[in-house]
C-alpha cells in the first residue's frame, strides 16, 4: 500500500465515537477512505456527530461483545483495514466496575480478532489501539516495547491481557495485527471531563477552581489528539513492511510533565493563574510515573510529533473555548 494511499479504501474504526477516533475518522474520510463506524451509544455532543462526521460514514449501532455483527460488518463493507479503538477507557470507571470493563477491552479484543480472521481474505491490516497503561509499574522508566506487560488493576490488566491476545493472532493465525501504545492522549472533543485536560479547561471557563483527584505528583506523558492519528495512520501504512506486523509501538511527545504542572500551563495559557487548583489526594489504583521511549517508532517508521505540548493545549483550549464557551457563561449566570 503507498503512503496516503486511502481513496476507496473500506475502513472499519471501532470507538468512533471517542476522542481519537473522531480525529481519525475525520482524517480518513478527507484522504478519500470510506469509513464504517462502530458505535454502542449514540451522544450527540460527541465530536463524531456534532462536526456531521456521522452523516459522512456508514454507522452501525452495536457493541463489541456482539462477535456475528463484527464479523457481519467486515464481511458485508469488505473492510481491508481496522482501526480498533473501541474500549472503556476510563480508570475510574474500571475500578468501580472491573467486568464491565473486562467483556469491553479484553473480549472485545478477541471477538474483533476471530471475526478478522473469520474474514481474512479480505483485512490486510489491523491496528489495535493500547496504552502505556499495559506496562504497569516498572521501576526503570522510560518505558520501551520489550518491557514485560504487567498491569495489577483493572483497566492496566485489561490492556496487558488485550495485548496478548493480539499477539496470539498474529503468531498463531497470521493475522496482520499492530498494536500502538500511547500516553495520555488529549485534544478538542473530548467529553471525559474526569480527565485532567478537558476537566481543568471546562472549569476554568466556569470560574472555578480546578480539581486535581490525585496529590498533583503523577506523572505522565501527555500525547496531542493530531499527532496520534497522524501515527496511526502512517503506522497502517507501512503495516505491510518487515518488522512492523506482530509488533508493539510507543508513541508520545517524550515530554513527561506532573499533573500540577499540566494544570499550572492550562491556568497560565488560559490567563486565569489566580485560580488556585484544589488537590484532593484522594486517587486510587493509579500508577505514579508512567512516560514512554518512542524510539522505535522514530526508527522504524520515521515517525515523529509534530505538535508540542504548548501547541497541542493552544489549539485545545481554543476548541472548548469555542464549543464550551457560550454554555459555560449561561451556567455562571
Amino acid at each position: 500500500m503507498e503512503l496516503n494511499g486511502w481513496k476507496n479504501r473500506n475502513v472499519f474504526v471501532t470507538g468512533a465515537a471517542g476522542l481519537l477516533g473522531s480525529w481519525l475518522t475525520e482524517a480518513l474520510i478527507e484522504r478519500g477512505a470510506t469509513v464504517t463506524c462502530l458505535l454502542r451509544d449514540w451522544v450527540p455532543d460527541s465530536r463524531l456527530v456534532s462536526s456531521g462526521l456521522s452523516n459522512r460514514s456508514n454507522i452501525v449501532r452495536g457493541e463489541l461483545e456482539d462477535v456475528a455483527l463484527l464479523t457481519r460488518v467486515l464481511n458485508e463493507y469488505e473492510i481491508d483495514t481496522v482501526f480498533h479503538l473501541g474500549a472503556q477507557t476510563i480508570v475510574g470507571t474500571a475500578s468501580r466496575s472491573a467486568l464491565s470493563t473486562f467483556e469491553s477491552n479484553i473480549r472485545g479484543t478477541w471477538n474483533l480478532l476471530e471475526a478478522c480472521k473469520t474474514c481474512s481474505r479480505l483485512i490486510k491490516r489491523i491496528v489495535i489501539a493500547s496504552s502505556d497503561k499495559a506496562y504497569g509499574a516498572h521501576d526503570h522508566l522510560p518505558y520501551t516495547e520489550d518491557m514485560p506487560l504487567q498491569g495489577r488493576f483493572p483497566y492496566d490488566v485489561s490492556k496487558s491481557c488485550a495485548d496478548l491476545i493480539a499477539f496470539s493472532y498474529f503468531h498463531t493465525y497470521r493475522l496482520p495485527v499492530v498494536v500502538t501504545r500511547c500516553g495520555n492522549l488529549f485534544g478538542g472533543g473530548d467529553l471525559n471531563y474526569n480527565r485532567l485536560i478537558p476537566g481543568t479547561i471546562r472549569s476554568i471557563l466556569r470560574g472555578e477552581a480546578p480539581i486535581i483527584r490525585s496529590d498533583g505528583s503523577f506523572v505522565r506523558d501527555y500525547f496531542y489528539v493530531r499527532d496520534a492519528v497522524e501515527a496511526y495512520l502512517l503506522l497502517a501504512e507501512k503495516l505491510s513492511e518487515e518488522q512492523i506486523a506482530g509488533e508493539a509501538f510507543n508513541f508520545g511527545n517524550e515530554t513527561p510533565l506532573s499533573v500540577i504542572d499540566v494544570v499550572r500551563r492550562i491556568l497560565s495559557s488560559m490567563g486565569q493563574t489566580s485560580l488556585q487548583p484544589v488537590i484532593l489526594n484522594e486517587a486510587s489504583h493509579e500508577i505514579p510515573r508512567q512516560y514512554l521511549d518512542c524510539s522505535k517508532a522514530q526508527r522504524l517508521l520515521g515517525w515523529k510529533p509534530v505538535f508540542s505540548f504548548e501547541q497541542g493545549l493552544e489549539e485545545t483550549i481554543a476548541w472548548y473555548e469555542e464549543h464550551l464557551g457560550v454554555r459555560e457563561m449561561v451556567i455562571q449566570a
